[in-house]
């Protein structure tokens, strides 16, 4: 066999074993492990074994690094699969903690809000109530979008609503024609028919009086009823800027999530090109002597 040849069984059969030695360590445990929680269960009890050598048994409940308080592994996860930033801003407020072990959701969750929080400060300067509502959305991981408009007919009152649909139909087409046609009538009425006995001969004082009186009550009752519909605007604007930030607040996590897993793979192939070239090396010095 050629050295070229042999050097590539070689790396083959390195990273077989490398593989094996995985598989061996997690895979019958990952087998049952199909969601993404139960494979961080099984990297904490893999963890706590490390820790741990003389316990063979993982136990039921974990200690965190910053409360101290038991918790079960699904209800944390370890410092090593936080994202790089908001780990440094948890080891910039726990100077004494070494950025190793197991951290609970609760916290994880205190120190995510304080995070974005100082972020938003420092993009947009003081915060407002928007914003806050946001980072507590974040922390207590909710739901922002909600019907606007179903939320602002449930407290509306019967006024409100009479005056809503005077609007509507004192702005319509079929207010427009019953009107004219009301007009019409009154005045062939007092011209033609009741020529004689008119109740409003020309020039019709009273149908203008009428005309006055009803432009001076539809006037405020259109605007009450533009001013809903600003109020109305105004909330689903507020909850359109509330969904937008938060929708990139998560982008910008994952991101940083994806970065993460990046740089943790490249750094493993990395590794293993190490293992390649320091295998090549040492064949190079075989041949030699």
């Amino acid at each position: 066999m050629s050295p070229a040849g042999a050097v590539l069984v070689k790396s083959l059969t390195l990273i077989l074993s490398l593989w094996q030695r995985e598989r061996r360590a997690f895979g019958p445990v990952l087998a049952i492990a199909d969601s993404r929680r139960n494979r961080q269960v099984v990297r904490q009890q893999f963890y706590f074994e490390k820790r741990n050598p003389m316990n063979k048994t993982a136990p039921a409940t974990l200690i965190c690094e910053i409360c101290t308080k038991p918790k079960l592994p699904h209800d944390g996860m370890l410092a090593e699969l936080i994202r790089p930033s908001l780990l440094e801003f948890i080891k910039k407020r726990l100077p004494n903690w070494d950025g190793k072990g197991f951290i609970c959701l609760e916290d994880l969750g205190k120190f995510r809000k304080e995070y974005v929080k100082d972020v938003l400060e420092d993009e947009l300067g003081e915060l407002s109530v928007l914003d806050n509502e946001v980072i507590e959305s974040l922390q207590q991981h909710e739901i922002l979008a909600s019907n606007i408009a179903e939320q602002f007919e449930t407290k509306l009152t019967f006024g409100e609503r009479l005056s809503d649909k005077i609007a509507s139909f004192g702005g319509s087409w079929k207010f427009i024609i019953t009107f004219g046609v009301v007009i019409v009538l009154w005045i062939a009425m007092n011209v033609v028919l009741l020529a004689t006995r008119a109740f409003d001969p020309f020039p019709f004082i009273l149908l203008n009086l009428i005309l006055s009186c009803l432009a001076a009550l539809q006037a405020p009752v259109i605007m009450m009823s533009q001013n809903r519909v600003e109020a109305r605007d105004r909330l689903r604007a507020e909850n359109d800027y509330k969904v937008n930030l938060k929708a990139e607040l998560e982008i910008r996590h994952l991101h940083e999530k994806i970065d993460h897993l990046l740089r943790r793979q490249y750094n493993r192939l990395f590794e293993i090109q190490q293992i390649q070239i320091e295998l090549l090396e040492e064949i190079g010095r075989k041949r030699e002597s």
